[in-house]
Order: C-alpha cells, then structure tokens, then sequence
C-alpha cells in the first residue's frame, strides 16, 4: 500500500470529539496514525484512492433509521448495506437511510467524516463481518478530510458492534 499523505505533526487533524474519544478509549496514540487529505475524502472511493488502498479496506460508518430510531451500520467501502436485512436484524418494521441532520444530531459529525465511534449519542451498532476480511481498515476520524488505521476486530470492538451479515448480495 502507498500512502499519498502525511500526518500532521503534533495535531492529527482529527475531530476533537473523536480525538476526545480516543483518549478515552486508551488510543491516544492512534492520533499519531490519523492521515489528513488536502482535498475531502467523503467517499469511500475517494478516501481508498488517497490513501493508495483497496476500496474493500475502506470502513464506511452509514446512519440508518429503524423504526425511526437511528442504528450505525459500518460496511467495507466496495459494499452496499442490504436494507432488508439491516432490517431483518433489528426486527424493525421498517429502515431507511437518515438524512443528513438526522446523522449530525446523532453522531455529532457530518456525512462523509462520520467515524465508527466517539459519538454524540450511545447508538447501536452493526458490523458486516466483511470487515474482518482485512489485516486493516481505514474509517474517517471525525472529518472528511481525515482517516485512521486499524484491525477490523479492535474497531468493531471500540464500537461496540454486533457482527452482522447485511452486505448486499449481487448475483
């Protein structure tokens, strides 16, 4: 993998509320590991392209409303979430993808720098086990504009995931 940009020295240019949750979590030191993009990186294309990584090892952390209630749902960048069976899993009635405010007010970040944890608010989270194909994966770190380095099992864990088979099928 080549990566095409540098950390910040002394500031990893990460959300200080997700910075804040690193520090809380006992991960202090991954602020060193925070990549910070000139130009956003509010797709998984684009975050996988500036990073020089496959757009599997891209975590995408994507709010949805079950019922109304919001649910995280973190799937590899090369997949789509299958909503039948987010919502199979939650044994909701019904799930959609939460707009825009609906995922500030919630996670306390914006589309496209959402990060796997530290949020706003304790929400449930599902993991598509497709993540755990990676040694690593990259998720945003609170901006469009920054990502971080890390297994797939130890993200699931700082998120508090439930592993989950809700990838998108294609035949």
């Amino acid at each position: 993998m080549t990566t095409t940009a540098a950390t910040d020295a002394g500031n990893s240019g990460a959300h200080p509320r997700f910075a804040e949750a690193l520090d809380a979590l006992g991960l202090g030191d991954l602020r060193a590991r925070v990549l910070r993009f000139p130009d956003a990186t509010r797709t998984a294309a684009e975050a996988a392209a500036a990073i020089g990584c496959e757009l599997s090892e891209i975590c995408k952390s994507l709010v949805f409303a079950a019922d109304g209630v919001p649910v995280l749902v973190l799937m590899d960048g090369a997949s789509r979430v299958d909503v039948e069976l987010v919502r199979e899993q939650l044994g909701a009635r019904k799930v959609t993808r939460a707009d825009a405010d609906v995922v500030r007010e919630t996670t306390g970040y914006a589309i496209g720098g959402v990060p796997p944890f530290g949020h706003r608010t304790r929400t449930r989270v599902l993991a598509d086990r497709g993540l755990l194909a990676h040694e690593v994966v990259w998720a945003a770190a609170g901006t469009p504009h920054t990502v971080f380095p890390m297994a797939p099992g130890d993200l699931v864990g700082h998120a508090g995931a439930t592993l989950v088979d809700v990838r998108e099928r294609t035949t």
